[in-house]
């Protein structure tokens, strides 16, 4: 909890109150490689705060392939923001890619810190819009960069990750065939 708090304070004054709000509402859970945390088509109310480890949202379209959306690693928030805002059927689904630790949330009872605690709104509107820009960037750049462009942007953004997840998941978020994205890393080692 303290990476959190820490995380907070460092963007918003918080009060004694709040953050023994944020105590009494947050649970720290240890989830293993492969558990799913949110599945596609369920319910969703929970919102993760990533505190070690990785996970990823991905989605499995009608073909049944797999789209991984984001990752999410140390200091990262995590959920489908989609489902929760606009009170819809998950989907995504979010799975452990290595073990960790995350703090979760109910994201009714994070959204009631907003009333009681108004001074959390900016730091929170601050996250969402982070997020917005990263996910937009993220379709341009799917859209407008070159595959090797694009894995050397992941390497950029992602700098420990690759060891710990498995090529699948890589070829997936940059949107090509683990065999292509052997292809661009034999590409990258010529350069």
């Amino acid at each position: 909890m303290e990476n959190l708090i820490s995380k907070i304070k460092n963007s918003i004054a918080l009060s004694a109150e709040a953050e023994v709000y944020i105590h009494s509402i947050a649970k720290e859970r240890t989830v293993s490689r492969g558990d799913i945390l949110i599945q596609q088509g369920q319910t969703v109310n929970k919102t993760f705060f990533v505190k070690h480890g990785s996970l990823r949202s991905f989605c499995i379209d009608q073909e049944g392939k797999e789209h991984t959306l984001q990752f999410a690693i140390k200091d990262w928030w995590i959920s489908d923001f989609t489902a929760i805002y606009n009170h819809v059927p998950a989907s995504l689904t979010v799975e452990c890619i290595a073990d960790s630790t995350v703090i979760e949330f109910n994201a009714r009872e994070l959204e009631e810190i907003y009333n009681r605690f108004p001074e959390f709104e900016p730091y929170q509107r601050k996250n969402l819009e982070r997020h917005i820009v990263s996910l937009n960037k993220r379709i341009l750049n799917q859209m407008q960069l070159t595959a090797l462009a694009r894995y050397q942007l992941f390497l950029e953004q992602y700098p420990d990750i690759e060891q710990s997840i498995s090529n699948y998941h890589i070829a997936s978020y940059l949107g090509m065939t683990q065999q292509s994205l052997s292809r661009v890393r034999a590409e990258l080692a010529k350069i």
